[in-house]
Order: C-alpha cells, then sequence, then structure tokens
C-alpha cells in the first residue's frame, strides 16, 4: 500500500466515524465508485454476519466503530451512509447534466418553486454537494416514521432517499469528483409539510364483505399465534431466518387489514427475544421483511 493509499484510506475512516458519531449507519462503497463493495446473495457464504441468512448493506451498515475500522483497514472504500436505519431522508437535487439531457430541468429551481408553492421556504439544513454538481439535502424523519425512496415523483430532478437507499458521504470522491460538505453536519428534522407531500394520504381500500372479513381475521389471529410459536422456538443459526419469514408470511395481512402492523411487530419482536436475537436486531429483520410484504400483497388472495 503506497503511502498515498494509506492516507486516503485514513481520510475515508474519519469520513465513516465521523458519520457513525452522528448516529449515520455506514458501510464501505468501492474505492473510488458508488457501488456497494459487500459480496451479493449468490457469494454468500453464510459466515460472520450472513450466518442466519444473506445481509444486504441496508443489514450490515453500522455504527459500531470496530466494525468500521476492521473494514476500513483493507482499502480505501468510499463511504455510503445508509439512509433509512439512519433515521434519514436525504432529498436529491439532480443537475440537467446528470438526468442526461441539457433541456430537463434543475432541481434545486423545482424543489426552491415546490417550497414556495407550499409558502415554506427551502429548509436550512445539513448539505453536501455531489461529484456531479447536485445537492444532498439531509432530514431526520420524526420517530415511528418509515418513510421510502422516491423518484421524480416530488418534482422534476427531486428524488429521495431513505429505507432502501443509501447516499454517498462527504469526503468520497469518484472519477466524477469529489462529495463536500456545504455546512456544519446538523441534520434538521423533515418538515411537516414535505412529509405530507411525500406521504400522500393513501386511498381507501376496496374491503371484503363482513362475512369474508370476519373469517379472514380469524385465519389470520391462528397465524399469528403459530408464526410466534416458530420465531420463540427457533435454534441457533436459523433464529433470523425464521424471524424474516414470519414477517413475509404475516406481512400480507397487515396489507389486508387483517392485523395492525403494530400488533405483528410486538408480537414478533416479543418471539425474536426470547429467542435470543437481539431488540435491535428483531426491529431491523422486521422492518424490511414487512415492508416488502405489505408491498407486494396489496391484493388479497386466498388463504386457505
Amino acid at each position: 500500500m503506497t503511502q498515498q493509499t494509506k492516507i486516503l484510506r485514513a481520510s475515508l475512516l474519519a469520513t465513516a466515524l465521523t458519520a457513525a458519531d452522528h448516529g449515520w449507519h455506514v458501510f464501505p462503497l468501492r474505492p473510488g465508485r458508488k457501488v456497494p463493495a459487500l459480496h451479493g446473495e449468490r457469494a454468500c457464504t453464510g459466515t460472520g454476519l450472513c450466518v442466519s441468512g444473506h445481509r444486504k448493506w441496508e443489514q450490515r451498515a453500522t455504527t459500531d466503530p470496530g466494525r468500521i475500522r476492521d473494514a476500513w483497514s483493507r482499502a480505501p472504500f468510499n463511504v455510503g451512509i445508509a439512509t433509512g436505519p439512519s433515521g434519514l431522508l436525504v432529498v436529491d437535487l439532480d443537475t440537467p447534466e446528470h438526468k442526461g439531457s441539457s433541456d430537463a430541468p434543475d432541481g434545486a429551481a423545482t424543489f426552491g418553486a415546490l417550497c414556495e408553492r407550499a409558502g415554506h421556504a427551502v429548509p436550512d439544513t445539513y448539505r453536501v454537494r455531489t461529484a456531479s454538481g447536485g445537492t444532498h439535502l439531509y432530514f431526520a424523519t420524526p420517530p415511528g416514521i418509515r418513510m421510502t425512496n422516491t423518484q421524480g415523483s416530488v418534482a422534476p430532478s427531486v428524488d429521495t432517499r431513505a429505507w432502501g437507499g443509501y447516499v454517498v458521504a462527504a469526503g468520497s470522491a469518484t472519477p466524477a469528483g469529489t462529495y463536500e460538505a456545504l455546512c456544519g453536519p446538523a441534520a434538521a428534522p423533515l418538515p411537516s409539510w414535505l412529509q405530507s407531500i411525500l406521504r400522500p394520504a393513501p386511498k381507501r381500500p376496496q374491503g371484503p364483505s363482513m362475512a369474508v372479513a370476519g373469517q379472514s381475521s380469524r385465519y389470520a389471529d391462528v397465524a399469528l399465534a403459530e408464526e410466534c410459536r416458530n420465531v420463540a422456538s427457533a435454534q441457533v443459526g436459523e433464529r433470523e431466518a425464521k424471524l424474516f419469514r414470519a414477517a413475509r408470511a404475516l406481512g400480507r395481512f397487515v396489507a389486508w387489514g387483517d392485523l395492525p402492523r403494530h400488533v405483528v411487530e410486538e408480537a414478533l419482536q416479543v418471539g425474536g427475544e426470547a429467542a435470543g436475537l437481539s431488540a435491535s436486531e428483531c426491529r431491523s429483520t422486521l422492518r424490511s421483511a414487512l415492508d416488502w410484504s405489505i408491498t407486494h400483497n396489496q391484493t388479497r388472495r386466498a388463504t386457505a
């Protein structure tokens, strides 16, 4: 390793540790690039952090200084921030060139117009200039609120990153340029007016008849009890996988309105901790599995 590489690695390690100090969950990106430097599911050996099943970058992102030092001791990795686990929503204001057309609207201009229409100034928060010349605006999401990514739905050239997304931390560099902090790293609370735009009121579902709903509710209660028993009795090496499968299975009942989400989360949390998983491991697994299941089970199917 050359002296220059050692200096770069130390600088990026300091970037990762600083982000972790702010409670932001980090993971390594390939040197000089924006893609995760982690193995994929096909290459997973089922060892280490993946002993209970393959863990993707969002699940492996961490604030643990020891794990961070170990990872960045191997190479000058760029720093990725997993926005969801970090309690962040990042507004990505693109430049026209980044969208591949000089005729595309400028993200900063369209976001400014959006703020003006809403009757508010552009929020003052932590900002990062991206390698392409765009801007990232960091916001802290309210407790208990789970935001997801959006792409162009807020305004042209305005995307957001939350659960399921990540951003490149200031201090990282790509061939296009360096990510640069424009102010101190204090993420302002997500404005309520912006939250309402990002999470419009859901459409009222067309529910089944009372008879079908009652039957489905009883089936859901039985399924909940059975899945909780399976999770609580899981052995070492299968605990997280069983918790993940249980959440996937029960998420459909949440999507169909047969079970409240908080009831499923609390019951499986108890079961997972009873099996020996930590509270944080349970929460992370439950959130990702339930989110996936709810998203993919919007249409009721036969349950027996």
